[in-house]
C-alpha cells in the first residue's frame, strides 16, 4: 500500500479535459495528464485490499494493487512490469475500456472506486517516454508459423503472445491499415490513431508481418492459410443489427459503423470509394444507447450538426446500484459521456416505429411512439407496451444505427473453412480451448464469444495464442509449467 491512509485523505479525481466548444472543432483526444502531485494522490487511493476484487473484475486479471504501489513511489519501470505482465495493451485499455475493475473496487463500495484506467494509461504513457517498451527478440524460435486473420485488440494480442512464444506470426487485415475496430470504428478524438501506429511498429520490430488490403476468402484464397501450422480467426463480429421498419431504404439511413467508419478514414487520409456520409446542418437521429452511438454523437457534433438525439428502447438506467445490480458486479448505470457533454437530447424508453422520406427518396422525418416499461421485482425490465396517443414524427435527415452486432460475416472465409457455428451465428470452439472444429484453427475474440468489451478481446487473444502453443509445441498446460514456459 503507498500510503495507508491514502484512501481517507484524497478524494477520486480525473485529469482536466478540453473545453467543450474548444475540443468540437477537432479531432484530437482532449483529456489532460496528471500533474505528477495528482497521479500519486490518485495511486494512494488503492488500499491494496486483503481480497482485491478489481482482479476479478477485470477480464485480463490485472495485478492493480501492485502496480499503484509502485506508481506511488515512482518506480515506474516496475509499475510498467507489472501492468504488460497480464495486458498487451494498456495504451487502449487505458483509453477506451469501460472499466470493470473500477466497479468491482472495494473503496467503491461507499465511495468513488480508485482511477484504475486513468492511472493504467498514465503508466505506459511513461513507460513510453522512458524507453522501456522495447521489441520482443526471442532467442529461440520454433520454425512453426500461425496466421493470425484480424488485427483488433483480439488478432493484434494472439499475435503479440504467439511472437513470445518464438513463432513466426503473419497477420491478415483486410483494411489499408492495421488495428480493426480500433483503427476504424473508435472516433479519433477517443483514441489516436498514432497510438495503434507505435504500438504496430514496436510488433514489427518484433518480427510480426502484416499483410493489408488482404480479406482472406475474398482476395486472398482461404486455402492460402493451409501453408501455416496454426490459423487464428479473429476477424470480429463485424454484421450489424439491422431495424427493417418501413424506410429503411430511405437515403440518409446508414449503419453507425458506415458513418464512423468514413470519419476515421477522413482523419487518417485514406481514400473514400462510397457516397460521403456528413452530419453537417442536419438534425441527426442516432439510434442506440450504447459507445457506439456515443461515438455517433461525438462524431456528429464535430460535423456541425443542427441537433443530435440519440433515443435507446430500454428504460433510463438508474443512477446508482439496485438490488439487481450488487457489488462487485458491472452496473448497468445511467452513463454520461463526454460526447454527450458535448450536446445531445437523450431519450429513452422510445421506438422507431417508420422512416418518413420526401419525394426524392431522401429521409425526412422519423415516426417515432413512446414505450412503458414493466419491472420485476428487483426492478429490471421485462416486457412493454406502446404509450397510447404518444406516436409522433421528429425531423431527421441522418439516422445512425447502433444497436449492436450480430455476428462475423459467414461469406468467405468461414465457408471456406468449413468451421461449424453457434446457435448465435459466431464460430463454435472448445470451451476453454479456443479451438474449432476445423484442423488447426482457432478462433479468439467477438467471432467466439460475440460483441464485447476491448478488454475481453486482447484477453481471448492471450488466451487462444496459449492454446495454439500447446497445440503446436504438442504438450498439455501442466507439461507447460514443468517447463516453465512463460506466456507473460
Amino acid at each position: 500500500m503507498g500510503k495507508p491512509t491514502g484512501f481517507l485523505e484524497f478524494e477520486r479525481a480525473l485529469p482536466q479535459k478540453e473545453s467543450v466548444e474548444s475540443r468540437k472543432q477537432n479531432y484530437q483526444e482532449f483529456v489532460h495528464s496528471y500533474t505528477d502531485d495528482q497521479l500519486n494522490q490518485q495511486a494512494a487511493r488503492c488500499m491494496n485490499c486483503g481480497i482485491p476484487f478489481c482482479h476479478s473484475g477485470c477480464p485480463l486479471g490485472n495485478v492493480i494493487p501492485e502496480f499503484n504501489d509502485a506508481v506511488y513511489d515512482a518506480r515506474w519501470e516496475e509499475a510498467y512490469n507489472i501492468l504488460v505482465s497480464t495486458n498487451n495493451f494498456p495504451e487502449f485499455t487505458g483509453r477506451i475500456c469501460p472499466a470493470p475493475c473500477e466497479s468491482a473496487c472495494v473503496l467503491g463500495i461507499n465511495k468513488p472506486p480508485v482511477a484504475i484506467e486513468e492511472i493504467e494509461k498514465h503508466i505506459i504513457e511513461i513507460a513510453f517516454k522512458k524507453n522501456y517498451v522495447q521489441p520482443n527478440k526471442s532467442y529461440i524460435k520454433t520454425g512453426k508459423r500461425v496466421a493470425v486473420v484480424g488485427s483488433g485488440p483480439a488478432g493484434l494480442a494472439a499475435a503479440a503472445q504467439l511472437n513470445k512464444a518464438g513463432h513466426d506470426v503473419v497477420v491478415y487485415e483486410r483494411d489499408d491499415k492495421v488495428g480493426g475496430l480500433l483503427r476504424y470504428g473508435i472516433p479519433d478524438f477517443k483514441l489516436d490513431k498514432s497510438v495503434i501506429d507505435r504500438r504496430v511498429e514496436v510488433m514489427e520490430q518484433s518480427g510480426i508481418v502484416f499483410k493489408t488490403n488482404a480479406e482472406v476468402g475474398v482476395n486472398v484464397p482461404g486455402s492460402e492459410l493451409q501453408d501455416y501450422d496454426g490459423i487464428v480467426l479473429a476477424g470480429g463480429s463485424t454484421i450489424p443489427r439491422n431495424l427493417p421498419i418501413p424506410g429503411r431504404e430511405l437515403k440518409g439511413v446508414h449503419y453507425a459503423m458506415e458513418f464512423l467508419k468514413q470519419q476515421n478514414k477522413r482523419v487518417g487520409n485514406s481514400p473514400i470509394d462510397v457516397e460521403e456520409i456528413l452530419a453537417t446542418d442536419k438534425n441527426v437521429l442516432v439510434i442506440g444507447g450504447g459507445d457506439t452511438g456515443s461515438d455517433c454523437v461525438g462524431t456528429s457534433n464535430r460535423h456541425g450538426a443542427k441537433s443530435v438525439t440519440q433515443f435507446e428502447l430500454m428504460p433510463q438506467p438508474p443512477q446508482e446500484r439496485t438490488a439487481a445490480m450488487p457489488w462487485p458486479t458491472y452496473p448497468m448505470l445511467l452513463k454520461t459521456t463526454t460526447s454527450h457533454e458535448e450536446g445531445c437530447q437523450r431519450n429513452w424508453g422510445v421506438s422507431t416505429k417508420a422512416f418518413l422520406g420526401d419525394d426524392k427518396g431522401h429521409l425526412r422525418a422519423a415516426l417515432i411512439v413512446d414505450l412503458e416499461w414493466e419491472t420485476d421485482a428487483l426492478g429490471r425490465p421485462t416486457k412493454f407496451k406502446e404509450v397510447e396517443g404518444s406516436e409522433r414524427e421528429i425531423p431527421c435527415e441522418l439516422v445512425t444505427l447502433a444497436m449492436g452486432f450480430l455476428h462475423p460475416q459467414h461469406e468467405g472465409l468461414l465457408q471456406q473453412l468449413g468451421v461449424k457455428l453457434d446457435g448465435r451465428g459466431n464460430v463454435e470452439a472448445q470451451e476453454g480451448e479456443y479451438k474449432s472444429s476445423a484442423d488447426k484453427v482457432f478462433v479468439a475474440g467477438d467471432m467466439r464469444r460475440g460483441q464485447s468489451l476491448v478488454v475481453w478481446a486482447i484477453s481471448e487473444g492471450r488466451e487462444c495464442a496459449r492454446k495454439v502453443d500447446e497445440f503446436l509445441m504438442g504438450y498439455s498446460e501442466l507439461e507447460c509449467k514443468d517447463k516453465a514456459v512463460s506466456y507473460a
